[in-house]
């Protein structure tokens, strides 16, 4: 039986090419998007697949209208994708705490709502997916993206619960971590006053301002990975994509190790004396 998508953030980036993806594989996609018109060609091309549907995350009051239209005129959604998203860039000190709570809205909060929305089906159903796209900046940060990691952080520490919550139902939780990918995502960052204070956020500013290069990897296999992991008897939970997000995630779990040994055997011994 082919399967019914709800994307979010479907105009643009991973989105699209995951909606895609799903279409060419014979599958129906609800592609939510603050801006649908921007699925247009992909609606006319396949008007019996695509479905383009106005919505932003950020407005968690949105989130089970939405659901219930879907489910009203599909009868089912198996996969739910939290894909829409941001960047920010910004030493932790120039964050403003505006700044903080709406990128927490779009990325955690948003993305929240629409999963309590969804499971009381997928759960009666016994079966479905939740795909998570969260970054390598969900596994490790650097200077300037204090925000955007913290929230992908928090994206991740929920699913995590999350997969071993609804296991026991046939849900599946994917977790996506890529490295850069030649989407629009730095074009739609946002940056915090800078200070001027800190030396060590100049360099991700920069890197931002430039864009993604030519080494920055491809949407549409990334998706094609995606859809295989969904597939496979064993969806792994966390799944690190491109090169440098593999390389950066294995190096990170590398460094974090080594921290624990240098002090294990003090860290172990913290119990009360006998």
């Amino acid at each position: 039986m082919n399967k019914v998508w709800l994307v979010t953030g479907a105009s643009s980036g991973f989105g699209r090419a995951i909606t895609e993806a799903a279409v060419a594989a014979g599958d129906v996609v609800v592609g939510a998007a603050r801006r649908p018109e921007g699925l247009d060609d992909l609606v006319a091309a396949r008007p019996d697949q695509v479905e383009a549907l106005r919505l932003d995350v950020a407005d968690t009051s949105a989130a089970e209208p939405a659901v219930r239209d879907v489910l009203a005129r599909h009868g089912r959604i198996d996969v739910l994708v939290n894909n829409a998203g941001r960047g920010h860039v910004g030493a932790f000190e120039e964050t403003a705490e505006a700044e903080l709570r709406a990128l927490f809205e779009v990325h955690v909060f948003g993305p929240a709502a629409l999963v309590r929305a969804v499971l009381p089906h997928m759960r009666e159903r016994r079966s479905g997916a939740i795909v998570q796209m969260s970054s390598m900046g969900g596994q490790m940060s650097f200077p300037g993206f204090s925000l955007y990691s913290g929230t992908k952080f928090a994206l991740e520490g929920m699913s995590e619960a999350l997969a071993g919550e609804v296991a026991e139902f046939g849900v599946k939780v994917l977790i996506v971590e890529p490295g850069a990918f030649r989407t629009s995502l730095y074009d739609g960052t946002q940056a915090s006053a800078d200070t001027g204070a800190y030396a060590s956020v100049g360099g991700t500013r920069a890197v931002v301002d430039a864009g993604f290069d030519d080494d920055a990897g491809d949407p549409a296999k990334a998706a094609a990975l995606i859809l295989a992991a969904l597939e496979a008897e064993h969806t792994p939970l966390h799944f690190p994509l491109g090169d440098d997000g593999v390389t950066a995630v294995l190096g990170h779990l590398d460094q974090v190790r080594e921290d624990i040994a240098a002090w294990e055997k003090r860290t172990r011994a913290t119990g009360f004396d006998s």
